[in-house]
């Protein structure tokens, strides 16, 4: 190569350098840990890796919304691609954006992809001091002891829900979730009171990071959202704080809830959405670094196994880079204990596992669990994705059975469907396989579970039990489309079977807030941005369906005290669980000498048919224990005669 050639290249370089990088995994990587913005009263650090930019300007802002800019500098481009400048003096609660430029055009204003606050709507990044927006006592603030992932019992909230009904001084926001004194009209506890006295271990909250379709600037803004429309991912949701012009103030809010939660023995899991993004083209990660944050077809063009426009591509560093970083952030900035990967199979093992390696490091009893599966194909391959059937590759992290949610009530596609617990033949082995946690186990036919055809655990507790999610219809709005004619007392024990399968799996329990008094969004299938009306709580529920209530609270209860129903192991599942009947609509499982359990022989007794059922001739003599009865302390010898469409529980 001659001179004019050298020449040419430097040039061609400084003004397109995406032509010299050509693919992707030959751009430079960045191995420090200081991306994104730190702060400190003298000075402030700004990095940003955008390898392919030719420019890079950063503008400040006074605040997070209208102001026009008070400065605008040119930063410098240092190695592995990273753009970095130092702002001296005091920045603290300005605000920020970066402009790249690349192949010779502008791209548009945008914070960094590790901002760690932003202003109204996600707009400006801010330069925040972290230390300034801790409630009194952060320092102090500890995750409760609830002992390993096999005793989890985890419930699924959306913040606004949960008090958008009750009188609440923050109907809808982070601190609605402080007040444990709310009740209903009755009386009854709710919001987080509720939720203290059911007895659950973790509280999963939907997406809190900053999400797009809720409009910040509009006090008391009617409109909803899930919010599986990620943003800012290391930012906080405003639409949930008393002022989300402020970007301190949704920080400390949401800190005073987690701490709220912490003191009263609720764990926080926040659901996580790193599989896709809002935008694709006009994302924050794509104005910094054109197309290397996401996968793409083989026609050139973003792949969407999200079904939302696009995927992220978790198996290139800078991705896997930043998806362990930010999970890292929400652990130590916030004491976050555990998350849920929303589409997980859309990321790969690899990735996965290095997140559970990196977040066990730091807290080792956090929970990790996603759904393993994707919306669509992705050109990842399958062997390396996330996926169900190969959860026993994944380092003790959990996934969703759909074989137990669709056994139990039928599928979630077809919604006049029936499942065990509505009467449907055939589909014990899929109670029984959700009930064993889906690992390896001779009592099972396997060529009998409605999806699974072999276990995919490496132990029970990597599995999810659930029959009811915020996806799709609750289980009681199922009920009246599957079983038109169903009485209401019949729809209540129907509610109590299914929970009764949830609550006495070998998995991990998961309960959608609300189900345990029959929850009800009016027939609404697909939620996500439907009313008040449609998604808030109604904790007058609670009083109709004080039966069910009183239910799930015992059961979890019972699940506490008594560690034969969350044994830990497949081998000791293998040794202790069977099942003595095979007959259509009736299921018992029998667990016998679990270690440390004080009763040395339980049954539990699911019936789905529309008469009684019998066991004296299966059982040994083994006093009875009546979850529905007033006092479920007491054993009582009885007939052991199992009501129709119910569940019951036998102890020695």
């Amino acid at each position: 190569m001659n001179i004019k050639h050298i020449i040419f290249v430097i040039i061609l370089y400084s003004i397109y350098p995406m032509v010299i990088f050509g693919q992707f995994d030959s751009y430079p990587t960045y191995k420090g840990n200081d991306l994104g913005v730190i702060y400190s009263p003298k000075e402030t650090s700004f990095k940003v890796w955008a390898p392919t930019a030719s420019e890079l300007k950063l503008t400040i802002y006074p605040d997070g919304h209208l102001s026009n800019k008070t400065q605008e500098i040119s930063m410098t481009k240092g190695e592995s691609g990273v753009w970095h400048h130092i702002l001296n003096g005091d920045f603290k609660n300005k605000y920020y954006t970066y402009q790249a430029k690349i192949n010779g055009e502008w791209n548009k204003e945008v914070p960094d992809i590790y901002a760690k606050a932003v202003g109204v709507n996600g707009k400006r990044g801010m330069i925040v001091d972290l230390k300034s927006t801790n409630p009194l006592g952060w320092e102090q603030d500890k995750s409760p002891a609830y002992g390993t992932m096999k005793d989890a019992i985890l419930y699924e909230l959306h913040v606004r829900d949960a008090t958008i009904f009750t009188k609440s001084k923050h109907k809808g926001k982070y601190l609605g979730l402080t007040e444990p004194k709310l009740m209903n009209n009755k009386g009854q506890k709710a919001g987080l009171g509720h939720i203290i006295e059911l007895g659950v271990t973790h509280v999963h909250l939907l997406p809190v990071y900053d999400y797009y379709t809720v409009d910040e600037t509009i006090k008391d803004n009617p409109q909803y959202n899930w919010g599986y429309d990620p943003l800012n991912y290391n930012a906080l949701e405003g639409n949930y704080s008393t002022n989300p012009f402020l970007g301190e103030v949704r920080i400390k809010e949401f800190k005073q809830m987690v701490q709220a939660l912490h003191k009263n023995g609720l764990n926080v899991v926040m659901d996580v959405v790193y599989n896709h993004t809002m935008f694709g083209k006009d994302s924050y990660f794509n104005q910094l670094v054109p197309d290397y944050y996401y996968r793409q077809n083989k026609e050139g063009k973003f792949s969407d196994a999200s079904a939302c426009g696009n995927e992220t591509a978790s198996d290139r560093y800078m991705f896997r880079k930043f998806m362990i970083e930010s999970l890292v952030h929400w652990v130590t900035e916030y004491h976050i204990d555990g998350f849920r990967f929303d589409l997980m199979a859309i990321h790969d093992i690899e990735t996965m596992n290095e997140i559970a390696k990196t977040l066990r490091a730091i807290k080792p009893n956090i929970v990790l669990y996603g759904e393993g599966w994707t919306a669509g194909d992705s050109p990842l391959p399958e062997s390396k994705r996330a996926l169900k059937k190969y959860a026993y590759l994944l380092d003790d992290i959990a996934v969703f059975c759909d074989d137990i949610r669709d056994g139990a009530k039928g599928s979630v596609f077809k919604s006049d469907d029936t499942g065990f617990v509505t009467g449907k033949k055939g589909t014990e082995e899929s109670i029984k396989f959700g009930l064993i946690g889906a690992g390896k186990h001779a009592s099972v036919d396997y060529e009998k579970v409605n999806y699974s055809k072999a276990p995919f655990t490496k132990e029970p507790y990597q599995m999810i039990s659930y029959t009811e999610c915020h996806d799709n219809h609750t289980l009681w709005d199922r009920f009246v489309n599957s079983i038109p004619t169903a009485s209401e007392d019949e729809k209540v024990n129907l509610q109590m079977l299914s929970l009764g399968i949830v609550l006495t799996s070998q998995g991990i329990p998961f309960i959608h807030a609300g189900q345990e008094f029959c929850r009800t969004k009016k027939g609404e299938e697909n939620s996500y941005k439907s009313s008040n009306e449609i998604n808030g709580i109604n904790w007058e529920r609670k009083s109709d369906y004080q039966k069910v209530n009183e239910f799930t609270k015992k059961l979890i209860k019972l699940r506490k005290e008594h560690p034969g129903f969350r044994l830990g192991s497949q081998s000791l599942v293998q040794k202790h669980v069977s099942f003595p009947i095979n007959e259509d609509g009736i299921i018992l499982m029998k667990i016998e000498n679990a270690p440390n359990d004080p009763w040395k022989e339980i049954y539990i007794a699911y019936n789905s048919r529309k008469e009684d059922f019998n066991l004296e001739k299966y059982l040994s003599k083994a006093a009875t224990l009546k979850l529905s009865s007033k006092n479920t302390s007491e054993l009582e010898s009885m007939s052991k005669n199992i009501r129709s469409q119910s569940f019951m529980i036998f102890a020695k």
